[in-house]
């Protein structure tokens, strides 16, 4: 087991954080939920085994809502926007349905509304049902693909069923829906009440659906010690407070289990939106392989790899309706859509152990000529993985259907990227690289022994031709900074200490020519 890789807890939370953010919640929504949940669960007098089961339900038992997005886009349009208000709307009776002539097709044009209206209404039950057994189902082959066991894959298909019998999908009631799914069920709405509204606000909503759509004993358990289930820890200390609670929470992952769950985060994802299934695998295994083919070290082809499997987890936080726009975006969508990459950092930098792999992923849609975003960043502020996995993700997109565009196929793909590269908005060695991974035939490269990179060997030359760092950096236009990480990677892949040693390495494999 390696001491670097992060715990599986921490992991799990990450993942959770990114389910808060497609449902509209603030960031640690799902953690807080399960801090209430295993309070609840105390009171309750559950043993340790559904105890642990009520901490996981809790933290992701909305995981599979985001398998049904475009469903939900479809009918409501902004997918996030009416998951945040179905939080504070009881999903039964009047309410429910005011809620659903409220949000049908919302922000469409007219006829469109009275189009979806007349379709969803015809049978609102039904509709709605199919869009929850398809929630259900993911969301339980979910769980298990991240590794959680068949108790909490048993508990999480009744995320949807209310106590007085009628949710969805089977009309499930009472002490039939596991406790566990009874105890997360509460949590989840008094986590949202509590901070909307207050205490007051909490305890209304549950005396409010007492017996309706919670157990009424849990309520009971709630409301004769409020304050104390209900107790926030002090500002930046949920995460550390919710992994507490966390069961085996101090086990770390090793290479393959961490490896797993990343890549199950990646399927979680591109579930979002049809035309993306197996985007995240495609990407990571075409940047895995373009990294090892340009020299990449082991450890930075493998982190490389796994930054390809979460790249795209900022992608929960905006909404189908945008995504699945044939038309061109307006400003105020592209900029959201901007935002996706940053999204994805800020979520897994919450993970210690993860922040190479964060780094990359923040970084997918940079490019080489500082076009690209969220920051715009130039060419010199990318390393070689930033600029693989960025021509990765290009290439792979490339070859998948869009809303606004037939899938292409190898061969026109390969020709926007090299035509990219020309443009100099992609990096040539990292499209090379990557080409040559797809299985195109690449333009014959120059020998670079020891698996140098371009940008290595014009630092390696001017090194050996006695040029301060700061000197290389002011020629190159880059920070002395950056000059010395790549001059202590040069020294490293050729096995020398000094610049003499680099020198006569220069000279021996015929990279410079004798140095006056």
């Amino acid at each position: 087991m390696t001491s670097g890789l992060p715990r599986r807890a921490e992991v799990l939370a990450t993942l959770s954080v990114a389910i808060d953010l497609g449902l509209g919640q603030p960031a640690e929504h799902m953690l807080r939920s399960a801090l209430i949940a295993t309070r609840l669960a105390d009171r309750l007098g559950l043993g340790r085994a559904q105890r642990d089961t009520v901490f996981h339900t809790t933290l992701v038992m909305w995981i599979g809502c985001h398998a049904d997005s475009h469903e939900y886009a479809r009918w409501f349009g902004d997918d996030i926007a009416v998951r945040h208000d179905a939080y504070l709307v009881d999903w039964a009776g009047l309410p429910y349905l005011r809620f659903l002539l409220r949000n049908v097709a919302r922000g469409e044009p007219p006829a469109r509304r009275a189009t979806v209206m007349f379709t969803l209404f015809r049978d609102a039950r039904g509709q709605l049902a199919r869009m929850v057994h398809s929630h259900c189902a993911s969301a339980a082959l979910l769980a298990d693909q991240v590794g959680l066991g068949p108790e909490v894959g048993r508990v999480l298909p009744f995320a949807f069923e209310r106590y007085d019998g009628g949710g969805l999908p089977d009309g499930v009631r009472s002490a039939a829906i596991p406790v566990e799914m009874r105890v997360a069920q509460l949590a989840d709405l008094l986590e949202v009440h509590h901070r909307q509204y207050g205490l007051d606000g909490a305890l209304a909503m549950a005396h409010e659906r007492r017996g309706r759509q919670f157990d009424p004993e849990l309520v009971d358990l709630f409301t004769a010690c409020p304050a104390e289930i209900l107790a926030a820890p002090a500002t930046g200390e949920v995460w550390a407070t919710a992994l507490a609670q966390a069961p085996d929470g101090d086990a770390r992952l090793d290479g393959p289990g961490l490896d797993a769950l990343l890549t199950a985060m990646g399927d979680f994802v591109d579930l979002k939106c049809p035309f993306t299934l197996g985007h995240s695998r495609g990407v990571a295994a075409l940047a895995g392989g373009a990294g090892r083919l340009a020299g990449l070290s082991a450890t930075e082809a493998e982190t490389l790899e796994r930054a390809g499997h979460v790249h795209d987890l900022g992608r929960i936080g905006v909404s189908n309706q945008i995504w699945s726009r044939a038309a061109p975006l307006s400003a105020t969508e592209w900029e959201r859509v901007r935002l996706h990459p940053y999204l994805t950092e800020r979520i897994l930098t919450h993970v210690p152990g993860l922040e190479a792999e964060a780094a990359l992923a923040g970084k997918h849609h940079e490019r080489a000529d500082g076009t690209g975003y969220p920051r715009g960043l130039p060419g010199s502020g990318l390393s070689l993985s930033d600029r693989i996995l960025a021509a990765a993700v290009s290439y792979h997109s490339a070859v998948e259907p869009r809303p606004y565009r037939p899938a292409g196929n190898a061969d026109s793909a390969g020709r926007a990227l090299r035509e990219a590269a020309r443009a100099g908005r992609l990096d040539t060695d990292a499209v090379d690289a990557v080409l040559a991974a797809a299985g195109h035939r690449t333009r014959a490269r120059a020998v670079r022994p020891d698996g140098l990179t371009s940008r290595e060997i014009e630092i390696l030359c001017a090194v050996a031709r006695g040029a301060s760092n700061q000197e290389i950096a002011d020629g190159l236009g880059i920070s002395s900074k950056t000059v010395r990480n790549h001059v202590e990677h040069v020294y490293a892949k050729l096995g020398v200490s000094n610049r003499i040693g680099a020198s006569m390495y220069a000279l021996g494999h015929g990279l410079v020519q004798a140095v006056r």
